[in-house]
């Protein structure tokens, strides 16, 4: 996939749209009259963007959102599953599709944040709960329904629950299948922070104003960390982690910070 320029481009037949405004890039799923459902060109075009995004050093932040009012993602479009996820083989093949799509949005270098409306079920919640942070407005709505439709809900995806969640809300929330409203979501640590509806916008838009024109390579390299710290003890490279950090000390934005707390100014950080 080319690089992901200044502006909005369309993906998986419009349903997958990616707005660029410089270093801040949005992912928006659009798919309106199935409440945000994916399907599975969605998906595999999530997987496309998010490995295009990574390799490009000026993405600052990356956010993801629903079309509309009432909801982020309500799941994986169900329709399509006589054609795509018919059996043991095809579901394997679209499993792969998802978890590919999941991996690469998990392993962005840049902080990413779900902004969430209305429902976020299934797969949504799947797509949410692998950024690094998840903004509510206090209508969202979360659960995880393969209990109530006989899916097998892949090991990966339940792996991150439990990293994220712990043990007893993942179990509550597999089981049951049952909507966590806003608050108790937040006191689960399902989500990070919840506004009322009527501040949403500019609660979100200030935030992510606020990662953006922080230091970027600070912040990749924080993420590189917490990226690291999520594996197995011997999978661990922290010497990739140490020369991040080295980097920071030897940059310019380094050199801004400085001057800037020395001016009582904003810094101006370029990423270099």
């Amino acid at each position: 996939m080319d690089l992901i320029m200044n502006g909005e481009h369309s993906y998986a037949g419009g349903h997958l749209r990616v707005q660029r405004t410089e270093g801040v890039v949005a992912i928006i799923f659009d798919n309106p009259k199935k409440l945000n459902a994916m399907n599975l060109s969605m998906w595999q075009a999530l997987g496309d963007v998010c490995s295009a995004l990574a390799g490009d050093e000026t993405v600052r932040v990356l956010t993801l959102e629903g079309s509309g009012e009432k909801a982020f993602v309500v799941g994986a479009d169900i329709s399509e599953f006589g054609e795509t996820r018919s059996d043991a083989r095809s579901a394997a093949l679209y499993g792969a599709a998802v978890e590919r799509a999941e991996r690469a949005l998990e392993d962005m270098p840049v902080p990413t944040l779900a902004l969430l409306r209305g429902y976020c079920i299934g797969g949504g919640f799947g797509i949410a709960m692998r950024c690094d942070l998840r903004l509510a407005r206090d209508d969202a709505r979360f659960a995880i329904t393969p209990a109530k439709l006989g899916l097998g809900y892949g090991f990966d995806g339940i792996a991150s629950l439990f990293q994220r969640l712990g043990h007893a809300t993942s179990a509550d929330m597999l089981f049951s299948g049952r909507k966590l409203g806003a608050d108790e979501a937040l006191a689960k640590g399902v989500c990070d922070f919840v506004f009322p509806a009527t501040q949403f916008e500019a609660e979100s838009a200030a935030y992510i104003t606020c990662l953006a024109n922080n230091a970027p390579l600070t912040i990749r390299a924080a993420k590189a960390a917490l990226r690291t710290l999520a594996l197995p003890d011997a999978q661990q490279d922290r010497g990739a982690v140490d020369a991040l950090v080295a980097a920071c000390f030897d940059s310019a934005d380094y050199a801004e910070g400085q001057r800037a707390f020395a001016e009582k100014r904003a810094p101006d950080f370029k990423g270099k």
